[in-house]
């Protein structure tokens, strides 16, 4: 494991493939959905060893306490030798459930119109940054 001093968290985010580009941890950075101990952190923040940041993506709040820091990005199987996913199955099981409420069709209507898709995506960018809505 190489362990490269002084990395950003937006570097550090997009070696450890939690964003697909380094422009979007920054921004995710920037917009308060990066946090450690509650607070947001900013993208210049300095990664350390054992430090527990919790990241929101979309709908999933994923938590994740630092291993090490590579060199490069890195390739998807070795992934988990640099972080360690804290993040509860039951969140997973939330984010899925999520998904499934809003894009569940019964048998036999068909696909859904031009119109539908457009509700279902405005309802899943609506309510995929709030969670009030599951407590019905």
């Amino acid at each position: 494991m190489e362990n490269a001093l002084n990395t950003r968290i937006d570097k550090w985010l997009w070696m450890v493939r939690l964003f697909k580009t380094r422009s979007m941890a920054t921004d995710a950075c920037n917009a308060g959905k990066v946090k450690m101990n509650g607070n947001n952190l900013k993208p210049s923040k300095i990664v350390k060893e054992n430090e527990v940041y919790v990241v929101r993506i979309g709908a999933l709040e994923k938590s994740v306490q630092v291993i090490g820091t590579p060199k490069n990005r890195v390739g998807a199987p070795l992934v988990p030798q640099y972080y360690t996913d804290l993040t509860p199955a039951e969140e997973y099981e939330r984010v899925k459930l999520l998904h499934m409420r809003f894009e569940y069709r019964e048998h036999g209507e068909g696909r859904p119109t031009k119109r539908d898709r457009r509700q279902i995506e405005y309802i899943k960018n609506y309510y995929g940054e709030d969670d009030d809505f599951l407590e019905y």
